[in-house]
């Protein structure tokens, strides 16, 4: 297999803000992957730097990894998951865009859906939820206005004012609330806001302390109606079982986790463990958006969002019509390029660098 790729920078709709950080722009990387036969595969990366990955570190493992599938049959996936995992240990989101690449293929080789690919049957009553940032109350109140054709909102919260903010929201819409905490809120924080939050309309809240605080979650837990649920305190499979009994859930992301087939584990995993399941996102284009829709069938709480967010996108792939998610028609992923600029450039951009 030839490997290729290119930048790819989402320039978001508004400034998205959370407790811990502010972006404009989303830098993520695509990867193309193309068999001798000529069929061809994309996936994508969208680095975080809570995780230590950049578009440099993306790029790095990308060009290490060209040699290393030159020789590799794509239908091998674990053989290449674990030869890529054990090369590159903390580089989720890198290993996810070649894992998303590998599965587009297959799909496009078998003439057959990622769903069905999986074992699942066509996704149709899928609902995502839609994320509002931190920001003033007025453009918090404007962001809501903006999606209130969604039936579910994620609401940013981990800031001074975040209960009063909630209060306010919740007097212009209807909407379920889902709490993000992004790792904003202390202890004490978090006992006084959850009986605040019950109230609300609040179906969950995710991830309120910082990464490691197991402890002050169980506590927590024995207290609150209100289910919690964890981010960033999972990235695969081996670490969910430490928090069995100290949360109701857990958010796969496929950039946290390396892709579809870490996924896949975390998903048995958590059943096992009898914990809900959310699939969630970064910030990112159609591909691994419509990568991860693919899997809605198997999880109770779908944010697959990021796509939505930005305004230039290069992809078309799975839509979203009043929060239901609709997969496009066709092999592998489904998704393709918007235009034939949007190819063109990134061609253009692989005949200029390392990409074979």
């Amino acid at each position: 297999m030839n490997l290729s790729y290119y930048p790819l920078d989402l320039k978001l709709k508004h400034t998205f803000q959370i407790a811990r950080e502010t972006r404009d722009i989303q830098k993520n990387v695509v990867v193309l992957l193309k068999d001798t036969d000529g069929v061809d595969g994309v996936g994508e990366a969208a680095p975080t730097r809570f995780f230590g990955e950049e578009v440099k570190s993306v790029s790095s493992v990308l060009d290490q990894s060209i040699d290393l599938l030159k020789q590799a049959n794509p239908f091998y996936l674990e053989d290449i998951t674990l030869l890529l995992k054990e090369r590159f240990p903390g580089d989720a989101a890198a290993r996810a865009a070649i894992d998303i690449a590998l599965y587009d293929m297959i799909g496009k080789k078998l003439k057959i859906p990622l769903f069905q690919l999986l074992g699942l049957k066509q996704p149709t009553t899928t609902v995502t939820s839609f994320t509002i940032g931190i920001d003033t109350l007025e453009k918090m109140c404007k962001k809501v206005d903006e999606a209130k054709d969604f039936p579910i909102l994620k609401i940013k919260a981990g800031f001074k004012e975040d209960i009063e903010t909630l209060r306010k929201l919740r007097k212009i819409t209807k909407a379920i609330f889902r709490v993000d905490v992004n790792t904003g809120w202390t202890f004490h924080e978090a006992r006084e806001k959850l009986n605040c939050l019950e109230n609300l309309g609040v179906e969950l809240v995710e991830q309120p302390f910082p990464v490691g605080s197991i402890d002050a979650l169980r506590k927590v837990k024995r207290h609150a109606k209100i289910p919690i649920f964890v981010d960033e305190d999972i990235k695969e499979a081996k670490d969910i079982p430490a928090f069995s009994g100290a949360v109701d859930g857990i958010n796969i992301k496929l950039m946290k986790c390396g892709g579809v087939r870490e996924a896949i584990r975390m998903i048995h995993t958590a059943r096992a463990h009898g914990l809900k399941i959310m699939i969630g996102c970064n910030i990112e284009s159609s591909v691994s958006i419509t990568a991860a829709a693919h899997l809605t069938p198997l999880v109770d709480y779908v944010d697959l969002d990021g796509h939505l967010l930005v305004t230039n996108d290069p992809y078309t792939g799975v839509t979203v019509d009043k929060g239901r998610l609709t997969l496009p028609a066709g092999d592998g992923l489904g998704v393709s390029p918007r235009n034939d600029k949007a190819l063109s450039s990134s061609q253009d951009w692989c005949k200029q660098t390392v990409c074979p």
